[in-house]
């Protein structure tokens, strides 16, 4: 996943009028996985797990999302690092990252304690064994972390929780009310339908992003067999590829800054595509005339994962960030200023009613119309083991060829 978002605060952007506009909520529907064993596609490397917490080492080396862990450095009003360091006397050495694939990178070079990790990194990170098991009953909060988030497909395997979950979103269909009519339902309308947008779609510039196509055809297409849009065999990825190769003919352009996004609607250079809330309130902060919606197949999401390294030079500092950075006020703080819900419920007595109402923070069955990120793997993650499933690197591959 690419996610290079500016820094810079949200409440700043938006303002406390614009954080109080709330999308639909979802109803009721399936959601990706069930959440009760997480992957079992699988067995890991075995990798100890920590039993307790001893004396602190006085530093921690992060790896983060920009926006995850801030010291005031970009803003002297956000900053949630020098209170962890009071508290717990551990220097917090922090390392910002553009995208997953330089997070699994650096991780492999041993110098990090703590990844903040997207579900398109996080099981990388376990089968190669860089990251180890998660003692939940060592984090202070766990209790309050959604249990919606908990034990799924991208951060536990075989009911081992491999992180704490952090922050999550999902990714929307955005489009100008005033070109774009009638309101569109359905993601068909950009994908199969896309023609009529010809040269003012957008879409999200990563290879995680075939998901979105192999969701539209799991709803569309059932004579393909698609049950999980991670888990494609080759002929389903290949359908998948033909799908955004034809979008690519009507696509103005790929998009992975959040401001470039809102910039390209309100000079009308898009006009519909694939968004995340944020993007959406920013736009109508901006006057933009748009609107953001769940179609009626659901959609894909982002849940990130603080996870420990297996060779953790600092691991009591590593447990106490983890535990630190999931509680209400911290998760309230990171929220607002990135612009995601929150996997601390609680947070929501901090940001206010409004804010949870327009990410959803707490509400289950909006997240169960969400599909995850979560790495492909060889091992089909929908539980097939008479085929062979393609992986991360045939998906990055497949991207290369479709952006051409």
């Amino acid at each position: 996943m690419t996610r290079n978002r500016t820094i810079r605060s949200l409440g700043a952007l938006l303002g406390v009028a614009a954080l109080g506009l709330a999308a639909g909520c979802g109803s009721s529907s399936g959601s990706s996985d069930t959440g009760a064993t997480g992957s079992q596609a699988f067995t890991p490397p075995d990798v100890p797990m920590q039993q307790s917490i001893g004396k602190t080492e006085g530093a921690v080396n992060i790896l983060a999302w920009p926006g995850y862990a801030e010291d005031g450095s970009n803003d002297p009003k956000v900053d949630w690092v020098t209170p962890f360091e009071k508290q717990t006397g551990c220097q917090a050495n922090v390392k910002y990252f553009g995208t997953s694939d330089e997070a699994v990178n650096l991780m492999k070079t041993g110098g990090y304690d703590v990844v903040s990790a997207s579900g398109d990194a996080s099981l990388r990170l376990v089968a190669s064994g860089d990251v180890a098991p998660v003692n939940t009953a060592l984090i202070k909060d766990y209790g309050q972390i959604e249990p919606f988030l908990k034990n799924r497909s991208w951060n536990s395997v075989n009911g081992q929780m491999y992180g704490v979950p952090h922050g999550w979103g999902a990714n929307l269909l955005m489009y100008r009310t005033d070109q774009v009519k009638p309101a569109p339902t359905s993601w068909g309308a950009v994908f199969s339908d896309a023609s009529q947008y010809k040269g003012k779609v957008t879409a999200y510039d990563s290879p995680i992003y075939i998901a979105d196509a192999a969701l539209y055809l799991m709803r569309t297409q059932p004579d393909l067999g698609i049950k999980d849009p991670y888990a494609l065999d080759q002929k389903q990825l290949d359908a998948a590829v033909s799908l955004l190769k034809d979008q690519k003919q009507n696509v103005s352009e790929y998009w992975s800054d959040y401001l470039k996004e809102v910039q390209a609607f309100q000079t009308g250079d898009s006009v519909i595509g694939t968004t995340w809330e944020v993007i959406r309130q920013v736009a109508e902060g901006e006057k933009v005339p748009v609107k953001a919606i769940l179609p009626t197949e659901g959609s894909t999401g982002w849940s990130d994962t603080w996870m420990i390294s297996a060779e953790a030079e600092h691991p009591n500092c590593a447990y106490a960030w983890m535990s630190y950075i999931t509680e209400p006020k911290p998760q309230s703080e990171v929220a607002q200023y990135f612009g995601e819900a929150p996997a601390n419920g609680e947070a929501c007595n901090i940001t206010g009613a409004a804010f949870c109402k327009a990410y959803h923070t707490t509400d289950k069955a909006f997240s169960d119309k969400l599909f995850y990120w979560t790495t492909p793997i060889s091992q089909c993650l929908d539980g097939r083991t008479d085929t062979t499933c393609t992986d991360y690197g045939d998906w990055t591959q497949a991207w290369t060829e479709i952006k051409g």
